[in-house]
Parts: C-alpha cells; sequence; structure tokens
C-alpha cells in the first residue's frame, strides 16, 4: 500500500506533503525533503522495524509505502479520525460498536481490515470525503 504525495520548491527550501494523510514537512533539498517524509512516517508509526520506502514519480510527485500494509491503514485511520475531532468512542459508537476497543485494534495495527470494513471505519472517522483507491501507473524508482 502506497500514499502519493507531491514536493514542491518554495523559497529556500523543499516541501513534500501527503495530502491523504494531511502531513507535509520540508528539506533544504529535495533528497533531504524525502528523507524528512519517510522519518515523519516512521515516527508517527513508532513501531519497531517499520520502515518506509519513498518512490519518485514523475516531475513533482512521489509515493511512501511499506511492505507491510496493517501501519499503513492503521496510520490512516488515526490520522484520518484526528482530522475529524472524533475520539475512539465517538467512532466507536458511529459504528455501533459497544468497545471503542475494538476500533482501536485496527488503528494501533493489531488488526487489518478487509477492503469492507476499511471503508466502513473510513466512512465512520469521515463521511464527507471519499477515498479513491489509484492503481499506480508511472514507473516509480526508489528514492
Amino acid at each position: 500500500m502506497r500514499f502519493s504525495g507531491k514536493i514542491y520548491k518554495d523559497g529556500k527550501f523543499w516541501l513534500a506533503e501527503i495530502p491523504i494523510l494531511d502531513l507535509m514537512t520540508q528539506g533544504r533539498t529535495k533528497k533531504e525533503a524525502y528523507e524528512m517524509v519517510a522519518d515523519m512516517l516512521e515516527s508517527l508509526v513508532n513501531k519497531d522495524g517499520f520502515k518506509i520506502e519513498v518512490y519518485k514519480g514523475e516531475k513533482d510527485s512521489f509515493e511512501v509505502g511499506s511492505l507491510g500494509p496493517k501501519h499503513m491503514v492503521s496510520l490512516l485511520l488515526q490520522r484520518k479520525r484526528e482530522m475529524s475531532g472524533l475520539s475512539l468512542a465517538q467512532v466507536a459508537s458511529r459504528l455501533g460498536m459497544k468497545s471503542r476497543n475494538t476500533y482501536a485494534r485496527y488503528e494501533k495495527g493489531n488488526s487489518v481490515p478487509s477492503v469492507e470494513k476499511l471503508n466502513e471505519l473510513l466512512n465512520a472517522v469521515c463521511p464527507q470525503t471519499d477515498i479513491v483507491i489509484n492503481e499506480s501507473t508511472i514507473p516509480l524508482t526508489n528514492v
């Protein structure tokens, strides 16, 4: 699983953003900005052995991903919930769950949802947003 991003120069710095996660970082060089993206995501996930790979696309595009999807899914769910200003209990209530721990297992990466379940979870945390799954057709090179 990979998330798309864009990188561009703003004054002295290169800005790199990942819109789906509402995250941005910067570097003095393009290479440093890519390194900061990987460091930012690895720090947010904060799991031993979790490693982000950055893939450079054409012009101002890039993608970030990891070998296993569970931590990427958990990061997506956590960021979307935080962006919506919801607590774990509120999300659990929207899903009709009796315990917030059921939902929290997905955010912690202890459970990996099916595509149908992921759609249900995302609708609970950000009902006003459609998530588009796109097959990457741009030849990417590892940074």
